[in-house]
């Protein structure tokens, strides 16, 4: 069944693809080869970034090296630091729209979307500038009169940031102002598919005051940019956000030196609905959870476990719904589902869904790409009658995929619920707030929302358990995340515990 709300694409006739440098020691540089960018909303190239080297990223890392040892970002008050990120956040505001713009040529988001999380991303700017001030470390005077215990926190050093192609402003931003807070120095690897905000924001740290050196960003692949961001031993830790598979990778790269590492992954996140819920709410929420960035989201709510009473009613509302979400141009205002990051994701959440089919789901809605004239889309697909054991209900899709299954007791929904290797996030949903309160306990993720869903702000955590990552981002400790703590335990007065006398 296919889809009636089409946005169709206009061709990006009068734009001419920016070319971009990457920035090294304060420096704007071309790389050895170059990486186009073809818009997938719009089938045409719309950037170019240098490709680099592993030479390049041995230079970056020299680079952050030398700032970090030599150089005064670390030996800042948190107040000097602080005034420079909220100029950083200020410039941010002041070219939200170019960088939303570059967002959604490149990954295919909608623009009233990127534009929504350009103000998030200035957000956290502003509130990762606060905790700079605020970092401290602990004492104790309660050791006997001999002795003073002094806890410092400092910086941890040169930290590698690798992030992902479905949210390039809004998780950079999760990540490099809390190290900058902390005192750190950073390399910075966006990924290859849009690179293009977070060079901008190259140029926005510079003008801001960040000292040459503290922040550099490397354009190009894994194998040949991010195996050496995660193996080099001048790197003290490595922030990674991306697939379950590729962390693994990196957190084997960084156990050759022993690095600290963070790490957000994957989620094929659950959504309990039980009979007293209020429908009309939650339809809602499972459409805007399933669909917000065509399901390219690690907290997605891909997983819909109904209580068997209300699953074909609440089954039916959600595909009612589901049919007046806009697909199309991600350019158009009014579009609510982009296009897909690239041909061969494409046809990967396709595979999804013919091996769900094949395995004895139905497709309720969807099911099949959308041949709009330029770039590639999925329709927004609901599968009913899918079993725990099925790989569309365990694996992540990540497209616009929603999986039904149903359940009959609050055991079993959480027995459900719990049957996978993720542990991201969940959502419940109950008049009786000892249901949500029993689900929110027993149901092993980082985030469970209660009566809503992908409900977010910068003083709250996000993580996840089990293989969805390490560590956490956001909220009050991120900060503390990028120091190693160090005790100063002095004696006082004359020695007192003779040992060889």
């Amino acid at each position: 069944m296919v889809m009636t709300a089409h946005v169709k694409p206009k061709a990006l006739t009068d734009y001419k693809p920016r070319d971009f440098r990457m920035l090294i020691d304060g420096a704007w540089t071309k790389g050895a080869g170059v990486i186009e960018r073809v818009a997938p909303g719009h089938g045409s190239v719309v950037s170019r970034y240098p490709a680099g080297t592993r030479a390049d990223a041995e230079r970056a890392i020299a680079a952050a090296r030398k700032a970090f040892d030599d150089g005064p970002w670390p030996n800042m008050t948190g107040a000097e630091r602080s005034n420079i990120l909220l100029r950083a956040a200020d410039l941010i505001a002041a070219r939200a729209d170019e960088l939303a713009f570059l967002d959604t040529i490149e990954s295919g988001k909608p623009i009233s979307q990127a534009k929504g999380e350009l103000g998030g991303a200035v957000d956290i700017w502003r509130y990762a500038a606060a905790l700079a001030r605020d970092l401290h470390g602990e004492s104790y005077n309660t050791l006997g009169e001999g002795t003073l215990g002094v806890v410092l926190r400092e910086a941890i050093g040169v930290v590698s940031i690798i992030t992902p192609w479905n949210f390039p402003f809004l998780i950079v931003s999760q990540k490099l102002p809390f190290a900058l807070a902390a005192g750190c120095t950073t390399v910075v690897k966006p990924s290859e598919l849009t690179s293009g905000s977070t060079l901008v924001l190259g140029e926005i740290l510079l003008e801001a005051g960040v000292p040459a050196g503290v922040v550099n960003i490397l354009t190009g692949t894994g194998p040949e940019v991010g195996s050496v961001m995660t193996t080099h031993p001048d790197v003290d830790m490595i922030s990674f956000t991306g697939s379950t598979g590729v962390g693994r990778l990196t957190m084997a790269n960084a156990a050759q030196t022993l690095k600290k590492v963070s790490l957000e992954l994957g989620g094929k996140n659950p959504q309990i609905v039980f009979p007293d819920a209020n429908l009309d709410e939650f339809v809602d929420a499972a459409v805007f959870g399933a669909y917000f960035n065509a399901g390219e989201c690690c907290n997605a709510g891909s997983r819909l476990i109904l209580h068997k009473s209300i699953a074909a009613d609440a089954t039916a509302r959600i595909a009612e719904l589901a049919r007046k979400v806009k697909v199309g141009d991600p350019l158009d205002p009014a579009t609510q589902v982009g296009a897909i990051i690239t041909p061969q994701h494409l046809e990967k959440i396709g595979g999804y869904v013919a091996g769900a089919s094949q395995a004895g789901a139905s497709v309720a809605l969807g099911g099949e790409a959308l041949d709009l004239g330029l770039g590639q889309f999925m329709a927004p697909t609901i599968l009913s009658g899918v079993t725990s054991d099925m790989a569309v209900a365990r694996e992540e899709v990540f497209g616009p995929v929603l999986s039904v299954l149903t359940f009959e007791t609050t055991e079993e929904a959480i027995r459900i619920a719990n049957a996978i290797d993720y542990g991201l996030s969940a959502g419940v949903w109950s008049r009786d707030f000892d249901t949500c309160l029993t689900i929110g306990r027993k149901v092993r993720a980082g985030t469970v929302w209660m009566n809503t869903f992908m409900d977010g702000a910068s003083e709250l955590p996000f993580g996840g358990y089990r293989q969805s990552g390490l560590g956490r981002e956001l909220g009050r400790h991120a900060v503390e995340d990028y120091t190693e703590t160090k005790t100063l335990n002095m004696h006082i007065g004359a020695r007192t515990n003779w040992w060889a006398r």
